[in-house]
């Protein structure tokens, strides 16, 4: 006779080999799914921003004020820089194209407008020089250095102008880096802070969370830093260069006055 055991054995019905492999790969595709998943959703920045430490948090909202400011002053730095230069090309096209001064200095002191750059520096000069000549007791030279000093303080009153705001737009780029920088050592000081306090064996894992945090802050002062000195480099280019060209206007206006007066 059969034993009753050998019975039961080959009555049990196993899985068919198709079945155990449509099995398989559906695991597969929802792993494999699962990892797609989670590699898509990448770093969440936000949440990295409220999880973290309240020092962390207001560091961070310091960087990004600051950020705010610089933008600022990059975007109206671009403005007058562009009107500067559109401003100091349109008159010299008028200056040089033999254009009676008197009409010229009329025109710039007209009370409907506003005048800045090379028309400035023209208008200080002309206006001076105009008096001292109505004056007795003046000769030439005397009205020559008049004319002179009156553009140079314009010059340096427009030079001022144009490197306004430019010092923060430094002062900015150049600490963003160590405010970043601190906020980091905070956040690591609170991470170890924990790991103490817990008095629990720790990994990677459960420290991992708080060390990107503390290195958000350093991520966040680079991002601010990196404008700001790009742009305050670009700009002081900018000023330099304009501050030739209004400085060069001055001494061939001079020339100019030297002349006049030594005809008159």
């Amino acid at each position: 006779m059969i034993p009753l055991a050998m019975l039961l054995q080959a009555a049990q019905v196993e899985p068919l080999p198709e079945e155990a492999a449509a099995e398989t790969a559906q695991l597969a595709d929802a792993a494999a799914a699962a990892a797609a998943t989670t590699a898509h959703e990448g770093i969440n920045y936000i949440d990295l921003m409220v999880k973290a430490s309240l020092p962390v948090q207001l560091i961070v909202l310091l960087l990004l004020a600051g950020s705010l400011i610089s933008w600022v002053i990059i975007f109206r730095k671009a403005r007058v820089y562009r009107e500067a230069d559109r401003e100091a090309d349109d008159f010299e096209n008028r200056f040089w194209s033999g254009a009676d001064l008197g009409k010229l200095y009329s025109a710039a002191t007209d009370r409907n407008r506003r005048v800045s750059g090379l028309e400035a520096i023209f208008e200080a000069g002309f206006r001076e020089f105009a008096r001292l000549r109505e004056k007795r007791g003046f000769d030439a030279r005397a009205q020559l250095e008049g004319a002179q000093r009156a553009m140079r303080v314009s010059y340096s009153r427009e030079v001022d102008q144009l490197e306004r705001n430019l010092e923060l737009l430094a002062n900015i780029g150049s600490t963003a880096p160590y405010v970043g920088l601190v906020g980091t050592v905070f956040g690591i000081m609170v991470t170890m802070h924990d790991m103490l306090n817990s008095g629990e064996q720790t990994g990677i894992a459960a420290v991992a969370p708080g060390i990107s945090e503390a290195l958000f802050a350093t991520a966040i002062g680079l991002f601010v830093a990196i404008p700001a000195v790009w742009a305050y480099n670009r700009y002081t280019t900018r000023v330099e260069r304009l501050a030739v060209r209004y400085e060069s206007f001055a001494e061939e206006f001079s020339t100019i006055l030297q002349r006049q007066g030594s005809i008159e």
